[in-house]
C-alpha cells in the first residue's frame, strides 16, 4: 500500500487501481483563517490608499469609509448619503487638493494594486 501524504491530505492506495483521498481535518479551517487574514489586509489597505484621494471638506466623506467598512468582507463602503455623487461627478479639486476627486478607488488601483497585492502576499 502506498501513501502519498501533503498538507492537504493524504492519497493511499487501496488496490492495484484505486485510491482513497482523506482530507486533513484542519485543511479547510486553516484556509478560511488564511484567506480572512488576506482579506482583512487588502481591505485595510484600499482605505489607506484612497484616504488621499477622496474628496475632503469636512472628512466625512472619507471618515465614511472606515465606519462603512467592515474589514475582512471585501466590500469597501463609503456611506454617507453624497458619497455616490462625490464619487462619480466630482472633479478634481486642482488648487488645494489636486489629488483628491472623483473614481478614487479607480485611480487608486491604477497606482497601487500592486502594492497591494504584496502587502497581502506579506501578510
Amino acid at each position: 500500500m502506498d501513501t502519498i501524504k501533503t498538507p492537504r491530505g493524504s492519497i493511499i492506495q487501496t488496490g492495484e487501481a484505486s485510491c482513497e483521498l482523506t482530507w486533513n481535518s484542519d485543511f479547510g479551517r486553516r484556509r478560511t483563517a488564511m484567506f480572512g487574514r488576506k482579506q482583512a489586509i487588502v481591505d485595510s489597505e484600499v482605505l489607506r490608499y484612497c484616504s488621499p484621494l477622496v474628496p475632503f471638506r469636512t472628512g466625512m466623506l472619507e471618515k465614511s469609509g472606515t465606519l462603512g467598512t467592515v474589514v475582512g468582507s471585501g466590500e469597501v463602503r463609503y456611506v454617507v448619503p453624497y458619497a455616490k455623487q462625490q464619487y462619480y461627478h466630482t472633479a478634481e479639486s486642482r488648487v488645494y487638493a489636486p489629488n483628491r476627486g472623483a473614481k478614487w478607488f479607480e485611480r487608486m488601483k491604477t497606482a497601487h494594486k500592486k502594492d497591494v497585492l504584496k502587502a497581502a502576499e506579506r501578510g
